[in-house]
C-alpha cells in the first residue's frame, strides 16, 4: 500500500499545470480518501472575488463549498472533480467562456427591453453547482428509470445530493421565485469519455421565457378571443395535451426567432441554420439547432416548448413558455478556434492573454501553442464478471492522469473462447500542453493507473 501511494503521489506531482493540488493519504475499496484544500487562487468573479472554497472527502462525508454531506453507496465524486468546483471559469474576466457568456448577455440586454426600459431577461451565473437529485431530475419530469440518472454518468455526493448535470436543475426554483424571463449560466458535471471535446466539467447557458395569455396574443388580430389552454386535448407531435395549437405555434415561432437572432449575432448574419426535431423529457415539441460551419452541420443548442406540468408545478399555471440550453465550450471552440477542451482550464499565460480584449466583440482567433509530441501507452485487462462500466475507468484515468491524458480509446476487445471472460485493451494518449513529456514520467502515471484499476474496478491485468 505504501509503495502504491508513493507512486501515485509522484504521478500527481507531474500535474503542476493544474492549479489545485491535493494529498492522497490512502486508498480504500470505496475510493480515494483525501483531505483536500484548494490553493489560494484568487478568482475574478465579481460575485465571490475573495471566496476560497474548501473541499474534503473522508470515509464518512464529503465537504463541498462549506457544507458537509454524508457518504453512502451512491457517493462517487472524486478529489479531482471537487478541485474544479468553485473555479467558475464563466465568471473569470477575459476568459474565453466569460467572453461568450458576456456576448450572449449583451445581445439579450440590447434586444429585449421591458416597458420600463430595463432588460427583460435577468441573468443568474453564480448559483451553487450542488443540487438535490429532485432538482436535477424530478423537477424536470425525468423518470426514475431514465438512463440519464445512472451513477455511471453523474457525480453523486450521496443519494439525495449531486453536482448538477445541467443548468436546467434551477429552472423550477427560478420560475417559482416569480421570474418570467431569465438566462442562467454555470458549470455542470458529467462522467464521460476522454477526448479533445469531452471533459467531466463544462459550462452551459440556458434561457427561459414565459408568456401570459395577454403577452402572447397581444399582437395578434382578435387575440382577445384566443387562449393558451384547452380542455380535452390530446398530445400530438406538434403540441401538448393542454396547449392550443395557436399558442404552441406562436411560442415556437418566438423561440426560433429569438435563437436565430442570437446565433447569427455570434456567428454572423449570413449563417445557414436548420432545425431538427428531437426529444427532451422537459420540453415538447423539442428541437435542436444546427448551423453550417466550415462545410459541416454542427449542433449548437437544444430547445423546445416547456412541459406544462413543469411550469404548473413551479406555480406559473396560467403561463406557457419556452426554454433553450447551449454549451459555452462548444461555442468558444468553434468561434475562437480552440482545438482542445482541456485548454479552458489552463493557467498558461500564452493561452489566457490571447483573450484579454479591450472590447468583448473584438475579433480573436486562438493562436496554437507549441504542439508537443504525444506518448502512446496501452493498458489491457480482464473485466470482472459484473459491475464494470467504462465511465468508471475513464474517471479513474482522469483522477490519476489529470490533464496529461489527451485521449482514451478502446483499441480492442476479446472474449476468451473457454472461460467467456472479456478483456479490453485501451490506448491512452498522454500529451502535456506546455512541455515535452518523457516516457519515464508517463510510465509512473501509467503504472499507477494499472494498479488502481485492479484495486478499484476489480479488473485483472494482462499487461
Amino acid at each position: 500500500m505504501g509503495s502504491y501511494c508513493r507512486t501515485l503521489h509522484r504521478s500527481l506531482h507531474l500535474l503542476k499545470p493544474i492549479t489545485y493540488t491535493w494529498p492522497v493519504t490512502h486508498l480504500t475499496s470505496s475510493g480515494f480518501i483525501v483531505t483536500q484544500t484548494l490553493n489560494p487562487c484568487r478568482r475574478q468573479s465579481t460575485h465571490h472575488s475573495h471566496f476560497q472554497p474548501q473541499h474534503r472527502i473522508n470515509d464518512n462525508s464529503v465537504e463541498v463549498l462549506g457544507r458537509v454531506y454524508p457518504r453512502d453507496d451512491m457517493s462517487n465524486v472524486t478529489a479531482k472533480i471537487l478541485s474544479m468546483v468553485g473555479r467558475e471559469l464563466h465568471n473569470q474576466s477575459h476568459h474565453p467562456l466569460w467572453l461568450i457568456k458576456e456576448r450572449i448577455k449583451d445581445h439579450f440586454y440590447r434586444s429585449y427591453i421591458s416597458r420600463s426600459g430595463t432588460p427583460l431577461f435577468s441573468v443568474h451565473d453564480n448559483l451553487s453547482p450542488v443540487v438535490t437529485v429532485e432538482q436535477n431530475f424530478d423537477s424536470l419530469l425525468i423518470p426514475a428509470d431514465h438512463p440519464s440518472r445512472k451513477k455511471g454518468d453523474n457525480y453523486y455526493l450521496n443519494r439525495t445530493h449531486m453536482l448538477r448535470a445541467h443548468t436546467s436543475a434551477h429552472q423550477k426554483e427560478l420560475v417559482r421565485a416569480g421570474l418570467d424571463c431569465f438566462l442562467l449560466a454555470g458549470d455542470v458535471y458529467r462522467r464521460d469519455e476522454i477526448d479533445s471535446s469531452h471533459y467531466p466539467v463544462f459550462h452551459q447557458m440556458e434561457g427561459v421565457r414565459l408568456f401570459s395569455n395577454h403577452e402572447l396574443f397581444a399582437q395578434v388580430e382578435n387575440g382577445e378571443d384566443l387562449s393558451l389552454f384547452e380542455n380535452g386535448g390530446r398530445r400530438t407531435p406538434q403540441e401538448q395535451e393542454r396547449h392550443t395549437l395557436e399558442a404552441v405555434k406562436l411560442v415556437e415561432f418566438n423561440l426560433k426567432r429569438t435563437l436565430t437572432h442570437l446565433i447569427r449575432h455570434l456567428f454572423g448574419e449570413d449563417l445557414e441554420i436548420r432545425w431538427v426535431e428531437c426529444y427532451f423529457p422537459f420540453t415538447h415539441p423539442s428541437f435542436e439547432m444546427e448551423v453550417r460551419f466550415q462545410g459541416d452541420w454542427l449542433e449548437v443548442l437544444g430547445c423546445g416548448v416547456m412541459e406544462q406540468e413543469l411550469v404548473h408545478s413551479a406555480g406559473a399555471e396560467n403561463k406557457i413558455g419556452w426554454a433553450f440550453g447551449l454549451g459555452l465550450e462548444r461555442l468558444a471552440m468553434v468561434l475562437f478556434g480552440i482545438p482542445d477542451i482541456r485548454l479552458f482550464w489552463s493557467q498558461d499565460e500564452r493561452f489566457l492573454k490571447q483573450f484579454h480584449l479591450s472590447n468583448i466583440y473584438d475579433s480573436v482567433t486562438f493562436q496554437t501553442l507549441s504542439k508537443f509530441p504525444p506518448l502512446f501507452n496501452n493498458i489491457s485487462f480482464w473485466l470482472p464478471d459484473e459491475g464494470y462500466t467504462e465511465n468508471d475507468f475513464y474517471d479513474l484515468v482522469r483522477t490519476i492522469g489529470g490533464d496529461l491524458v489527451e485521449k482514451v480509446t478502446l483499441a480492442d476487445q476479446f472474449t476468451h473462447p473457454k472461460t467467456k471472460k472479456m478483456s479490453h485493451c485501451y490506448q491512452i494518449v498522454y500529451r502535456h500542453m506546455e512541455r515535452t513529456l518523457t516516457q519515464e514520467e508517463v510510465r509512473v502515471i501509467h503504472q499507477a493507473i494499472e494498479q488502481a484499476a485492479e484495486r478499484e474496478l476489480g479488473v485483472q491485468g494482462r499487461y
